[in-house]
């Protein structure tokens, strides 16, 4: 459960408050002696300490200094990185709550304080017996007179959807099937107020989806394609912005079988489902003014009697003609059959969220995620901004006509691998044949899932993508 974050209007006496300031260094007198204010004024000039701790026995007082930094993205990242580190020691205390003074005369480093301890708190203990040992960060007081209670709301809700975002991609496939992953999209969208619609196999049929009913032929388990629709009685936007997020909540490469321990966090390959999912939750939650839809083709992808096979051609909702020569690029097949249904809602831009290629983490690693567009160079212009302030930063490559040769097939419209070389731009330029309208591919695979921690994204399911969406759809409202 994420920690409560609430403002308050005046410092409490004896409670355990950290007073964050810049290197110029305030810190109120009336917490402090002129003892302990002159010693940290000697500390922080002759040996550049950041961070101190005065125990009053039955609280903690804490100081935490902020270097300066020029460029605004890395300096609020900085407070998000402090923020995680603070949280340590609130564990090593056994410290369950806590008031965040602000001491910065600027807005925005408090917050991102806030946003990077609350993050750095969460755990996923549901399968341990023994949940005593480790502290949990209950409640986060935040005073200031330069953050807006509208910010603190919207921290709040974004930290509960990463928190909820991640535990979907911690689940394991033992309980995440397709159907459960469903329901469970279905439970939070009554939470928030958002209309939702699940297409089981048989209405998945009817509408032809070749692409998604192909990767199930292995499973047996059936498949679901979820929508989740946000739509408020006065909106900016007059076309919806669709939001299409790959489920794959197992791939173990189907009959094209991963090697070795190449799937032991497969069950993190319906990361863009769940981020697309958390965040129309969280844009519901916070009541903004735009019309969002939410597209979520869910399946696992297994060796099973009845399986796809390299060879194999398929026809897709759009009536193209697929030849899969590779089992283990399936993301792309039910991805596609999900842009070619977005059309019927006319949207205004469409973004896809997917953990689609081994070639984006060999390119960006776990720092970016790769992005590529198609007649939506503004947008993607606005959403590299959204990826700064977030930290979640977009690298975007080319979408030249030549990688759509590369995917030509003899026998079929198009073939669903390319070469090895390019493979994230072409996974990128297959899935663009399904589409005629404004649209944003952004392939996640790196950042998506941590197998050591990595500050407030921790260990294991980060919920990538969440914040990025949030931010993007805040801006849209803030500029109409």
């Amino acid at each position: 459960m994420a920690p409560i974050i609430s403002e308050i209007k005046k410092i409490p006496e004896k409670q355990n408050i950290l007073f964050l300031t810049d290197d110029r260094g305030h810190v109120p007198e009336g917490f402090f002696s002129k003892a302990e204010l002159a010693w940290i004024s000697a500390m922080k000039k002759k040996f550049k300490k950041e961070f101190f701790t005065f125990n009053r026995l039955d609280y903690h007082l804490f100081v935490r200094f902020m270097k300066e930094e020029k460029n605004e993205f890395k300096r609020l990242e900085n407070c998000r990185n402090a923020g995680d580190t603070f949280g340590v020691v609130l564990d090593d205390q056994k410290i369950e709550e806590v008031v965040l003074s602000d001491e910065i005369s600027s807005s925005g480093e408090l917050l991102a304080f806030t946003e990077g301890l609350a993050l750095g708190s969460y755990r996923f203990r549901k399968y341990k017996t023994d949940k005593e040992k480790e502290n949990d960060l209950k409640k986060i007081r935040i005073f200031s007179k330069n953050i807006t209670s509208s910010d603190i709301d919207h921290l709040s809700i974004l930290t509960d959807a990463v928190f909820r975002c991640r535990t979907l991609i911690n689940e394991p496939n033992s309980y995440l099937t397709a159907p459960v992953f469903s329901r469970e999209v279905e439970k939070i969208a009554k939470e928030c107020g958002a209309k939702v619609e699940v297409f089981n196999k048989k209405k998945l049929e009817a509408l032809q989806m070749g692409g998604l009913l192909a990767v199930n032929k292995g499973s047996l388990d059936p498949p679901t394609f979820t929508i989740m629709e946000w739509k408020p009685a006065k909106r900016v936007n007059k076309n919806p912005y669709v939001f299409v997020g790959k489920g794959v909540v197992f791939d173990s490469g189907g009959m094209n079988l991963k090697p070795g321990d190449s799937m032991s966090t497969m069950k993190d390959d319906m990361s863009g489902a769940a981020a697309v999912a958390m965040a129309v939750y969280a844009i519901a939650k916070a009541r903004l003014p735009v019309h969002i839809v939410g597209l979520m083709p869910a399946t696992d992808n297994r060796p099973g009697d009845k399986a796809i096979v390299p060879g194999d051609i398929i026809t897709m909702h759009n009536k193209m003609t697929v030849e899969v020569l590779n089992t283990d690029a399936e993301g792309r097949l039910i991805l596609a059959d999900a842009l070619a249904y977005a059309k019927k809602y006319n949207p205004g831009l469409v973004i896809d969220l997917a953990t689609l290629t081994g070639s984006a983490v060999r390119a960006v690693g776990k720092y970016g995620i790769v992005a590529m567009q198609s007649n939506a160079e503004k947008e993607l212009g606005l959403l590299k901004i959204s990826g700064w302030e977030v930290y979640e930063r977009l690298v975007e490559f080319p979408n030249w006509d030549e990688y759509g040769e590369l995917i030509k097939s003899d026998l079929a419209d198009l073939k669903n691998v390319g070469p090895a070389e390019g493979g994230a731009i072409t996974a990128g330029k297959f899935l663009e044949k399904f589409t005629d309208f404004p649209y944003i591919h952004l392939d996640i695979a790196g950042p998506a899932f941590l197998e050591k921690p990595d500050s407030y994204r921790g260990k294991g399911g980060t919920g990538v993508g969440v914040r990025l969406l949030f931010n993007f759809i805040r801006h849209k409202t803030m500029n109409n």
